[in-house]
């Protein structure tokens, strides 16, 4: 346990909400109660309609630890994951859902692990998964253990872990959400590589995430995050569920019906907009290997692995050109003798 410090404390927790009025107070207990109090709680209210507000207000008046801000209109959920992470003083940096729980250990583990170890930038815990009455539905761990010593073997490892090649050996689309569809028996993440966006929500040194290009408007920019994040330092994962993430019907990121839909969610700026997200992933993780200082051989290695990438992902490229061309062009079926395909809407 560290004493507190409200002037330099060194836990940032960036909690980004809009209408979290549900589960709100559950999740700000659950991190009031950490053993570690050495922390702040910064809040970014995304023009809710709902109690958000009155919550917020409430809990920051009863802890000096928590600095509430609101935003005039909703600027979608990218920028405001980005505002609370640049209204932060911490040396550590976590972003926290409106609607996830802690483990009143997670924050000790987490700082014990980065105090102790220099050259890991990311660390993490094993995930439970809970529903709306916070009843356990499974449990998830060994996610990305990237403790190799250097850049381009991470990069290797993240991107086979993210991309499993025989993912793209069968049919159907990359899911576009953390867990696109739910049942009564399971909610096993839908995306190509599992649980593993999961680490986002892991406790990151402030220096080195300050470097990176944050959370961006497009699906899935918090993997490509985790990507950029790889090529600084090691990952490393305390084993034990610390971390409770509430799967349900009604969670921020799962109504969107593909890729158009997720965009416009994670920044409004993006209704109306063609929208080429496989190679844009393509093209930010470029230029993360750009901006990253290592040595020549760890930098042409990670460009050597982004042309495998193209090669597990060429068809969906193609595919994803072929229709945005297609609409470009105001074409939106395809006819071919007694065949005809109308061109999806959301991919």
């Amino acid at each position: 346990m560290r004493s507190v410090n409200n002037h330099f404390p060194q836990v940032s927790i960036g909690l980004p909400v809009y209408n979290g009025e549900k589960f709100l107070r559950q999740t700000l207990d659950s991190l009031i109660e950490q053993t570690f109090e050495n922390f702040e709680i910064v809040i970014s209210d995304n023009a809710s309609t709902d109690a958000t507000e009155q919550i917020c207000r409430e809990y920051a008046a009863k802890d000096v630890r928590i600095r509430y801000y609101r935003n005039p209109e909703n600027i979608g959920a990218a920028p405001n994951y980005n505002r609370v992470f640049k209204l932060a003083r911490g040396l550590y940096f976590k972003w926290a859902a409106h609607d996830d729980l802690c483990t009143p250990y997670y924050l000790e583990r987490c700082v014990e692990i980065l105090d102790r170890h220099p050259s890991v930038v990311l660390c993490y815990t094993g995930v439970m998964f809970i529903d709306e009455q916070e009843q356990s539905i499974r449990q998830s761990s060994h996610l990305l253990e990237l403790n190799f010593p250097t850049a381009n073997q991470r990069f290797k490892h993240y991107q086979e872990l993210i991309f499993p090649r025989k993912h793209f050996r069968k049919k159907g689309k990359i899911s576009t959400s953390r867990t696109q569809a739910i049942s009564n028996t399971s909610t096993k993440s839908d995306h190509p590589g599992g649980d593993r966006w999961t680490p986002i929500f892991g406790l990151i040194r402030t220096d080195i995430l300050k470097k990176t290009a944050l959370i961006a408007s497009y699906v899935n920019s918090d993997m490509i995050l985790l990507g950029e994040l790889a090529l600084y330092g090691e990952f490393y994962e305390i084993s034990e569920p610390l971390f409770l993430y509430r799967d349900h019907r009604q969670a921020s990121g799962r109504n969107h019906q593909g890729y158009y839909d997720y965009n416009v969610w994670f920044d409004p700026q993006n209704k109306g907009k063609l929208m080429l997200c496989l190679w844009t992933w393509f093209f930010k993780y470029l230029a993360a290997i750009a901006r990253v200082k290592m040595g020549a051989f760890d930098k042409l290695a990670c460009y050597l692995q982004m042309g495998r990438w193209l090669g597990w992902m060429w068809k969906r490229l193609v595919k994803e050109l072929a229709i945005n061309l297609a609409y470009l062009l105001n074409i939106h079926s395809i006819s071919l003798g007694g065949f005809k395909k109308t061109l999806p809407t959301q991919w």
